[in-house]
């Protein structure tokens, strides 16, 4: 992004925040509002769920609408398929139940005037007993041993240029380079530093999918802690927009593909491997108080976030909103598989290779998720496309370590405000011992 445009309050919002998520959808004048019959919309097995469908306009239910829905697992081929007339405006339909632990999804849609309009809500059922599909290789830990062991060969020779124009009166931002493997390679970031002299807590934001700038979290910097903003594409992040579309559509476009057929080559290794590089970083910095180190993101950043963690032992907590790259095997076995959705109807036939199923055992978050020895607080929703529900939970079902799930049932790939600010308050508070 260009470093003098004026940007809106709510991008800074969500760039401050290190999410890089979809904004929470804009509201319309028409509404379809889908909900299960229990407040916690959580089901057992062989349980009934009813949906309630509801057409509202400007806050008034619409009568004699026609509602087109859909019902079935999340992501899969609906079971259900049914168009009928909402009276007064409402309708109850029987969704019916899942034997196993997983997710039941109703969609419902409305044309107006020419223009549709959707909504959706999912139920789940006892998802604390979802398992994950992907395999859990007997070499992980040596294949990531030795992958640290290289980048620990390669000095981090930190370059940071100094960002007046983001500077505050209490807080020193620069644009950071960092050497990483493989050799030549580089990660880059935005540094947020208290000018005040003095030893600081120290927190790490991984990025969503996507190739673009970054502003830094200057908002905890001021807080009183260290803040390290990260690209994982090893291109500088403070260009303008337009070079970061053309990389996105060109050169990067597809790149949580890139090399899948090889451990050694995939795209995520250099990604992975660089997040321990802006650890390696971060403890190396004087002001940094020694011990108190964190990381959190959202989505991509999600699931770098519980990699990091399990990867890293310097790591002590870590915030993680809806991890995408859980449990990508889930569509080969007949239910959901996380983003990027490498074995769903439109990827399976050119991924569906011996080759590359034995490289997403080395790089799924629930693999990761397994060594995190560090407390860890979660959030996600229930009706979440991209990231499906049933991935996260595979992973999230096998953390052993302390952990804290809240959910936001109705959210999708979004968040709330309130969200933000508790995975804020919590993160804050155990970085600075309050």
């Amino acid at each position: 992004m260009m470093l003098k445009t004026r940007v809106p309050f709510l991008l800074w919002l969500l760039i401050l925040t290190g999410l890089s998520v979809q904004a929470q959808p804009a509201q319309t004048s028409y509404q379809v509002v889908v909900a299960p019959d229990k407040l916690d919309w959580t089901y057992k097995t062989g349980e009934n769920v009813k949906f309630t469908v509801q057409v509202l306009h400007l806050g008034n239910l619409v009568p004699h609408v026609e509602v087109m829905y859909e019902i079935g697992p999340e992501k899969m081929t609906p079971t259900i398929r049914e168009t009928k007339k909402a009276t007064e405006g409402k309708l109850t339909i029987d969704g019916g139940t899942l034997k196993t632990p997983g997710f039941l999804r109703c969609i419902a849609t409305i044309t107006i005037d020419g223009t549709r309009y959707r909504g959706l809500a999912t139920a789940g059922f006892e998802p604390q007993k979802i398992e994950p599909t992907v395999s859990n290789p007997s070499d992980f830990d040596a294949f990531w041993d030795k992958a640290k062991n290289e980048l620990a060969q390669i000095p981090i020779q930190p370059t940071m240029t100094l960002l007046p124009e983001r500077c505050t009166e209490t807080v020193n931002v620069y644009h950071v380079s960092l050497e990483n493997a493989p050799k030549g390679s580089k990660i880059y970031g935005i540094l947020c530093m208290p000018k005040k002299p003095g030893k600081y807590p120290a927190l790490l934001r991984v990025p969503g999918a996507g190739v673009r700038g970054y502003y830094g979290d200057v908002g905890n910097a001021a807080k009183g802690m260290i803040t390290l903003e990260i690209g994982i594409h090893g291109i500088p992040v403070t260009m303008e927009a337009g070079v970061y579309n053309d990389i996105r559509y060109g050169s990067l476009s597809g790149y949580p593909a890139y090399n899948l057929d090889s451990p050694d080559r995939f795209y995520y290794k250099r990604v992975y491997l660089g997040c321990l590089r802006a650890n390696d970083f971060l403890t190396s910095l004087p002001e940094f108080d020694g011990t108190n180190l964190a990381v959190t993101g959202g989505s991509q950043g999600g699931a770098l976030s519980i990699v990091t963690a399990g990867l890293d032992k310097r790591v002590k907590w870590l915030g993680a909103f809806y991890p995408a790259l859980s449990d990508v095997t889930g569509y080969l076995h007949g239910r959901a598989g996380g983003w990027p959705h490498y074995f769903d109807k439109n990827n399976k036939e050119y991924n569906n290779y011996s080759q590359k199923l034995n490289t997403v055992g080395y790089y799924d978050v629930v693999n990761f998720a397994r060594r995190i020895t560090v407390p860890g607080h979660y959030m996600w929703g229930f009706n979440d496309e991209t990231c499906p529900p049933t991935s996260m939970y595979a992973a999230y079902n096998v953390i052993s370590a302390p952990k804290q799930l809240t959910l936001f049932q109705d959210t999708g790939h979004w968040t709330y405000p309130e969200e933000r600010a508790q995975m804020g308050d919590w993160l804050l508070k155990r970085l600075k011992g309050e």
